[in-house]
């Protein structure tokens, strides 16, 4: 199926989403801001780039767009246009996140992906729900968490 936009008017499209900083990571951030959590933001030297690190914890947390990350939520449809390139694109994107998970447990760090779909959608959770699940996940010996809302 053929784009319903020009290729420049995709390309100017597609540069303006934001990989750092987003909606669902701002929403986590300050929530757990507010719950009396200090994190360090996008930590370059360890495997990811973890969107957010408590050293204090040694806890790792990913908020995942589902489309990027190609989660298998509602939220998450491939796209008709270039099917090959959308493919290739969201496999590459989660054997990176494999990658990083397996590299930041081999080096004793624990990590937790929390799901846009978990922050809206069909299947939205509440955010003190939210934090509170990554507060119980902190204070324990549990290695890994997943929040989804599906």
């Amino acid at each position: 199926m053929a784009d319903i936009v020009s290729k420049e008017k995709r390309s100017q499209m597609m540069s303006g989403i934001k990989s750092k900083n987003t909606k669902p990571e701002l929403i986590i951030r300050s929530a757990l801001h507010g719950a009396g959590l200090r994190f360090r933001l996008h930590v370059k030297d360890l495997p990811g780039k973890p969107d957010l690190v408590l050293p204090k914890y040694r806890a790792a947390i990913f908020v995942n767009g589902c489309f990027w990350h190609g989660h298998s939520c509602h939220m998450f449809k491939m796209p008709r246009s270039r099917p090959e390139f959308w493919n290739s694109k969201i496999r590459r994107n989660q054997e990176v996140d494999s990658e990083a998970l397996r590299k930041l447990l081999e080096n004793g760090w624990r990590v937790a992906t929390i799901w846009e779909c978990s922050l809206r959608g069909k299947g939205k959770l509440e955010v003190p729900g939210i934090i509170e699940m990554i507060q119980i996940w902190i204070n324990s010996d549990q290695q890994v968490l997943e929040i989804s809302g599906c």
